[in-house]
């Protein structure tokens, strides 16, 4: 989760919302790390998790991550948590909890649908303390 916040901070001095994420294989190596670059490349799917899905999956040049894990400070919205399944991620871990914006245990609870047809292990939490205190910071400098 640090190489994650360390995205996360690297994303908030691009002045881009502070959310980083990485993904590790089964060995524990890291694929890929990237922060949101939605303002830079102003696309909308930009996000932390499709960044890092993307280079991992063309790194390995498979559509599919199964013995992988993805670390995100921000529990992931429903774009991404249907992108995490779409890419059959084995593990999620990720730290500040979204109650507005989230979609794995907050709106539409992407994983719980009828409709998802593969759910990774969860691991909310990890990390939370400094990955809110990040968001929280970004936001209150704009006000």
């Amino acid at each position: 989760m640090n190489l994650a916040l360390e995205e996360a901070r690297a994303a908030a001095a691009r002045d881009e919302v502070p959310i980083g994420a990485i993904i590790v294989d089964g060995a524990g190596k890291t694929l890929a790390r990237a922060g949101n670059r939605t303002e830079e490349l102003a696309d909308p799917t930009a996000h932390a998790e499709m960044e890092v899905i993307r280079q991992a999956c063309a790194l390995r040049g498979e559509p599919r991550l199964p013995d992988c894990s993805i670390y995100v400070t921000l529990e992931p919205c429903p774009m991404c948590a249907t992108a995490i399944s779409f890419a059959r991620l084995g593990r999620l871990y990720y730290g500040a909890a979204d109650a507005k914006g989230g979609g794995v245990e907050h709106g539409p609870r992407i994983f719980h649908q009828s409709t998802c047809h593969h759910r990774p292990e969860l691991y909310p939490g990890i990390g939370e303390d400094q990955a809110a205190a990040l968001l929280r910071e970004f936001f209150q400098d704009r006000r």
